[in-house]
């Protein structure tokens, strides 16, 4: 059963990442302020859909990831063993790679990553049933915010992960 589970994680994690570089390459091209344009494109219907499927694989693959007491690893701060962290980073300024399954600095980026995740689809869906409204363009602000973070965190996660493929070759 667990690697049936651990199976089912692998793919939640290749299609979170393959529809969440696609709603980022083409957010730039996006064009809805309050509302969803009357005229807008397949584009813009394309991104709403996406960003729901999208926000229904992001609760799921969070909820593969943190089951077992795996939470642990993804949020070190939270049953107190933020230590590791501060460890992984002394090491890392040492030019020491971190274990990627520890709970350490590579776990707690991969934690804000999925949270940054979940904000980036929720302030999404709340954009879209407030669309109309005067509330719609505050969600739009935060969608857009929690957007770039989920950027800028998955960019480093893409760099601890290439960190750990040098470290294999390495040896």
């Amino acid at each position: 059963m667990s690697q049936r589970l651990e199976q089912l994680s692998d793919r939640q994690h290749a299609a979170v990442a393959i529809l969440s570089l696609w709603l980022v390459l083409t957010s730039p091209w996006v064009a809805m302020l309050r509302r969803v344009p009357s005229s807008a494109g397949w584009l813009d219907h394309a991104h709403v859909v996406v960003g729901f499927v999208t926000l229904l694989l992001a609760v799921t693959y969070t909820l593969s990831c943190t089951r077992q007491g795996r939470w642990r690893l993804y949020f070190p701060w939270a049953p107190s063993r933020f230590g590791a962290v501060g460890r992984d980073f002394g090491g890392l300024l040492r030019g020491r790679i971190p274990a990627a399954e520890a709970g350490g600095l590579f776990g707690f980026i991969e934690g804000l990553l999925l949270i940054a995740l979940l904000a980036s689809a929720a302030t999404g869906t709340a954009w879209f049933l407030t669309q109309g409204s005067g509330e719609a363009l505050a969600w739009r602000a935060q969608h857009i915010y929690a957007a770039r973070g989920f950027i800028g965190l998955l960019v480093l996660h893409v760099v601890t992960v290439s960190l750990h493929l040098l470290d294999f070759v390495r040896e």
